[in-house]
């Protein structure tokens, strides 16, 4: 790109590569080539859709089901999803709070296109999901980032995060649990976040992918306040990436104005997808707690593997399906090392850096993959290790 082209806007131009797909991508004309790649670099589930998401949607395309929605969403759907609330959390909202997406990047665009001015702040952590400083610069906002420090175990530090407010603070987002870390965040830490006085906007698309029992279950910002913003949606733990649907649960205040920019910038979510949501929710509990056994599976292997191939893991991950390891010890600049795993081991994985300054010199490995995968990439490392440093 010719950062001088004056068809390219000053926003557009500061948005940056998105590296794990790049690595992806790259992988994938290797596999055009006629090798075998492993892949641990992308976060998508390996599951099909559960059946009852299949057998909802072919109903949806034979009934000619397929025309627009109200903008909000399906009533229906999102009478599901403050049902989810209840049943998950025990919180009770409106189903008039609700806000159907595409995804919850829909979801982070129209709260991004509602709360920024040129030049105001979102406070983001760091290490964190690579697209959120992106999605800040896209609405001309100033991505800034708080330190989510390893030697905590990935624990948001409400401090820190208050030291940083200012009057141009518009919103503080957390992830939780987190991508890339796989941290999950407890209900005290999340209460001092509510208490610093800015919108919190929550992420909580792992939601549901918890390791370690009831005591590790994710805590929902609705639990803590209501005055935030909840993004969540089906992509993670109901395997449905593709249909891209997601909600969005806002400040009952705020609903009218983030359904105005939900008319004009989608006019709604996808009419099929919505029918999926509605299925996912209703039956799709049982295919949920079949993958997360799995999941729990493939973390035991893929830790206890990369520990003993001698990558250090401050901490065993608590949700999500990340594994995030320091790899320094192997090269400093953690692009050019996962280029080179996966050109010379044939393994695809995330490099630090996309995530964050503070993220440098780490790879993210994810176990959305099958274990026979998993294996056949900590072999091929095995392998791989000896020869990296000649």
């Amino acid at each position: 790109m010719n950062p001088d082209d004056p068809r390219i806007s000053t926003s557009a131009r500061q948005v940056q590569p998105f590296l794990a797909m790049e690595i992806f991508e790259r992988s994938q004309e290797l596999e055009r080539q006629g090798i075998d790649i492993v892949h641990l670099e992308v976060g998508e589930p390996d599951f099909s859709v559960p059946a009852c998401v299949d057998r909802a949607i072919s109903k949806a395309v034979e009934g000619g089901h397929t025309h627009y929605t109200h903008s909000l969403g399906r009533y229906d759907l999102r009478e599901e999803i403050a049902s989810y609330y209840r049943r998950r959390y025990q919180v009770n909202i409106d189903p008039g709070r609700v806000l159907v997406t595409g995804g919850t990047s829909g979801a982070l665009v129209l709260l991004m296109a509602l709360l920024l001015e040129p030049g105001d702040e979102i406070l983001l952590p760091n290490p964190g999901y690579a697209c959120y400083d992106n999605f800040v610069l896209t609405f001309h906002g100033k991505p800034t980032g708080y330190e989510v420090p390893a030697s905590t175990g990935f624990r948001y530090d409400p401090e820190l995060i208050g030291k940083l407010v200012n009057k141009r603070s518009k919103g503080i987002l957390i992830n939780s649990p987190s991508n890339p870390t796989a941290a999950v965040q407890d209900h005290n830490t999340l209460e001092q976040i509510a208490a610093l006085g800015v919108p919190v906007i929550s992420d909580e698309i792992y939601h549901g992918l918890e390791y370690g029992g009831a005591e590790a279950r994710a805590v929902s910002m609705l639990e803590v306040t209501d005055d935030c913003f909840v993004v969540d949606g089906f992509s993670k733990r109901h395997a449905m990436t593709g249909l891209r649907v997601g909600w969005l649960v806002a400040p009952e205040d705020l609903v009218a104005p983030l359904q105005r920019l939900q008319q004009n910038l989608f006019v709604c979510a996808s009419s099929l997808a919505q029918t999926a949501a509605i299925a996912a929710l209703r039956e799709g509990e049982e295919a949920l707690t079949a993958m997360t056994e799995q999941y729990k599976r493939r973390r035991e292997v893929l830790y206890n593997g990369l520990l003993e191939l001698g990558f250090p893991i401050p901490c065993k991950p608590m949700g999500a399906y990340y594994i995030f390891a320091r790899a320094d010890h192997l090269d400093g600049d953690s692009l050019r090392l996962a280029k080179r795993i996966l050109e010379e081991a044939h393994v695809g994985v995330a490099p630090g850096i996309d995530f964050g300054s503070r993220a440098e010199g780490w790879l993210r490995f994810s176990f959305a993959n099958d274990l026979e995968s998993i294996n056949e990439a900590l072999l091929r490392l095995k392998k791989w290790l000896p020869r990296s440093e000649g």
